[in-house]
């Protein structure tokens, strides 16, 4: 996973002084790179007879559809809020600044289905836990939360420790 790594632009101070954004972006432009990403989240996942695997607005877009395909699953959305033009359920938690909601059309995930949730990166947990809410909440059951990098360092694992966690890049 080394060579990952390398295809990820470290960005001192973005969005603000004192972070560190993984810009994932040089990762996407490269085909060998962006194949090798799409397989190590999907392999962990096949013959778990997954059927949905909802990507996270907005990166987890980028990785879920792709997900999907390989496991022969749908894809779902989850959108922020008022984006989604049929009946939402919707979820909120708490952002470092304030909260935040998501939302899923509630009709896109049904009883007892095997559901994969997807996003680019595992950092304090939130944004995981509210979308594994937003699942069951819908009597789907959450089969894992798939993450291309998880920076360790702020423990976002804990929130969601009951579930199956595969991180690809650790930081």
């Amino acid at each position: 996973m080394q060579e990952l790594k390398r295809l990820i632009r470290e960005v001192p101070d973005f969005p603000k002084p004192g972070i560190l954004f993984y810009d994932i972006t040089t990762l996407l432009k490269d085909p060998i790179g962006l194949h090798r990403a799409v397989d190590a989240l999907a392999n962990h996942y096949v013959g778990r007879n997954i059927d949905r695997v909802i990507g996270i607005e907005a990166r987890g877009f980028i990785f879920a559809p792709m997900v999907a395909y390989r496991l022969n699953a749908g894809f779902v959305p989850v959108r922020k809020a008022k984006k989604l033009p049929a009946e939402v359920a919707s979820a909120a938690y708490q952002l470092e600044y304030g909260t935040d909601s998501l939302e899923v059309h509630r009709d896109a995930i049904g009883d007892a289905n095997s559901v994969l949730i997807i996003d680019d990166l595992l950092a304090t947990g939130g944004t995981a836990a509210a979308v594994a809410g937003l699942v069951e909440q819908l009597n789907g059951r959450v089969a894992g939360l798939g993450f291309l990098i998880e920076l360790e360092f702020l423990k976002g694992r804990e929130k969601i420790r009951q579930y199956d966690i595969h991180a690809v890049l650790k930081y």
